[in-house]
């Protein structure tokens, strides 16, 4: 079992920034490949970001190139999202996620509990 625990969410103006942090637990977390996913109100969870075991590979959804950055820091058992120039439409719960390969899909084996941005306008 894989525990996951995001943190940092909270409220930002639009334009602004924040960086997201999920803490893992276990002695095998730098052989997961890491995701980030979001599920806006009334809407289906998405993907947003995923880096590999390696941290050498990084893969982003269109809607956030350029903007959100996805780092790990295996040492720490922490996956980071750094997010600039943020958008009221990525007001979103966002959830961390482990899997054995890198999915797009919600198909994923672990599961964080999810932290809570909100963008104003």
């Amino acid at each position: 079992q894989v525990q996951l625990v995001e943190s940092g969410g909270g409220l930002v103006q639009a334009g602004g920034s924040l960086r997201l942090s999920c803490a893992a637990s276990g002695r095998t977390f730098s052989s997961y490949a890491m995701h980030w996913f979001r599920q806006a109100p009334g809407k289906e969870r998405e993907f947003v970001a995923a880096i590999s075991w390696s941290g050498t590979i990084t893969y982003y959804a269109d809607s956030v190139k350029g903007r959100f950055t996805i780092s790990r820091d295996n040492a720490k058992n922490t996956v980071y999202l750094q997010m600039n120039s943020l958008k009221p439409e990525d007001t979103a719960v966002y959830y961390c996620a482990a899997n054995r390969v890198v999915v797009t899909t919600t198909r994923v084996n672990y599961w964080g509990k999810g932290t809570l941005v909100t963008v104003s306008s």
